[in-house]
């Protein structure tokens, strides 16, 4: 049996693996990112993901690097649609078996 795990949003990571260990409020990180709060606590709750700019300001922040935040973000986006377009997806010929 296939275990199914619930995709990881990268508020999740930014919460737990970032703000809290450096106990940053959203209203700090706002100001150290010029970020509004609003967009943290959205990110944070995880109604919104993270653009070029926000891995970009995010990285400045906490010395990492745009593509650490960026691959969170895409592998969150690839799972979630995965799940979702399951059946459709394995309907898909590859091309292999189209033109063979």
């Amino acid at each position: 049996m296939d275990v199914i795990l619930k995709p990881v949003h990268v508020g999740d990571i930014l919460y737990e693996e970032f703000m809290q260990p450096y106990h940053i409020t959203a209203y700090r990180l706002a100001q150290m990112t010029g970020l509004s709060q609003t967009q943290i606590g959205r990110i944070i709750k995880g109604k919104r993901g993270i653009t070029v700019d926000t891995a970009l300001r995010f990285a400045q922040v906490f010395s990492t690097s745009p593509e650490f935040w960026l691959n969170i973000q895409n592998r969150y986006e690839i799972d979630s649609m995965k799940a979702e377009t399951k059946e459709t997806i394995k309907q898909i010929q590859p091309i292999i078996h189209v033109f063979a």
